[in-house]
C-alpha cells in the first residue's frame, strides 16, 4: 500500500534527509510476505517504496534476494521457540548475508525478521543497524516522534526531530 500511497501523491515522502550523509541501506524479503505469498512484485514494490525514502544510490540489495532471499531464521515460532543458541547459528546466513552488503542498516518490514536480525546483529558485534521499514518511511515524512527513535543508530535519532525548546 505504501508504494501505491506514494504513486498517488498520498505520501510523499523525501530522500534529501540522505543525500549529504549517504548511508546506505539494505532490505530483509521476509519469508511470508514475499517467499510464500505475493512473490517479486510485492519484494519489487518494497524496493520502490525505499528508494523513494533512503535514496535509489543509497540502497544496496542482497545477493540472492526477493523470491530467492535467504530466511532470516526468526520466523515461525523460532524467536520464541527457546533454541536461541541454534537460532543464532541458523540465523548466520542472513547474518553474511546482510554483512557482504557493507550496508549500515537492515531494513525489516516484519516484526519477527526485526527482532531476529537486530537479534544477531548483537552476535556480529552490532555490525548493523536495524530499523523498520516504518520507521524510516516516517523519518522520510518528517514525522516521526523523538519517542519512535529507539532503533535508530546514532547517526539518525536527530534527523528532523524538531524541539520545541529550540524554538524559544
Amino acid at each position: 500500500m505504501y508504494a501505491q500511497w506514494i504513486r498517488e501523491g498520498k505520501l510523499t515522502p523525501s530522500s534529501d534527509w540522505n543525500k549529504d550523509r549517504k548511508i546506505k541501506f539494505t532490505l530483509q524479503d521476509p519469508c511470508q510476505l514475499v517467499r510464500k505469498t505475493l512473490g517479486d512484485p510485492v519484494a519489487e514494490e518494497m524496493r520502490y517504496v525505499v528508494k523513494k525514502v533512503v535514496g535509489e544510490e543509497n540502497f544496496i540489495d542482497m545477493t540472492p534476494n526477493k523470491s530467492n532471499n535467504f530466511c532470516c531464521g526468526g520466523g515461525g515460532g523460532f524467536l520464541q521457540s527457546g533454541f536461541q543458541e541454534q537460532r543464532r547459528a541458523y540465523g548466520q546466513t542472513k547474518a553474511n548475508q546482510i554483512l557482504a552488503t557493507n550496508a549500515t542498516y537492515c531494513i525489516t518490514p516484519c516484526h519477527n525478521c526485526h527482532a531476529q536480525v537486530h537479534d544477531i546483529s548483537t552476535v556480529n558485534d552490532h555490525a548493523w543497524e536495524t530499523v523498520h521499514l516504518w520507521t524510516l518511511l516516517n523519518l522520510s515524512l518528517g514525522i516521526l516522534g523523538p519517542n519512535e527513535r529507539a532503533y535508530l543508530g546514532e547517526d539518525l535519532k536527530e534527523v528532523d526531530v524538531f524541539h520545541p525548546e529550540s524554538a524559544m
